[in-house]
């Protein structure tokens, strides 16, 4: 059986590991909201950027002669993906995501039988 001195060393090592934790957990959710507040304040960015390809796409009076990428063929067996990542600050998992979401989506699309062009850029 342990000795009495050893008990209240373990007590006081629990109580300081749940110190530590709680600190861990109150960092945590700081982070996660952080991260929250930053995906609400890129949301109007997103819906911007989806109303102008929808302008482009629509202005386009002269189907014939418009570049296919805005006008289309009217067939959707061919695909045009277009990935954008962040290059601010440390964000590896963050593009890293971006990235594993894409080649999960564009997995899809394979599957499908539809065809998918790869264009790749790096600013």
């Amino acid at each position: 059986m342990a000795s009495l001195d050893d008990l209240k060393k373990r007590i006081s090592s629990v109580k300081s590991t749940q110190k530590i934790t709680k600190a861990m957990k109150m960092v945590a959710a700081a982070k996660l909201r952080r991260a929250q507040e930053s995906a609400e304040r890129g949301r109007p960015y997103s819906e911007k950027m989806n109303n102008i390809i929808l302008n482009l796409s629509s202005g386009v009076s002269d189907k014939e002669n418009a570049p296919k990428l805005l006008s289309g063929t009217g067939d959707d067996k061919v695909h045009l993906c277009v990935v954008l990542t962040a290059d601010r600050g440390l964000c590896g998992g963050f593009n890293s995501n971006i990235i594993k979401k894409a080649k999960s989506y564009f997995q899809k699309i394979s599957d499908t039988g539809k065809i998918l062009k790869n264009y790749y850029c790096w600013f």
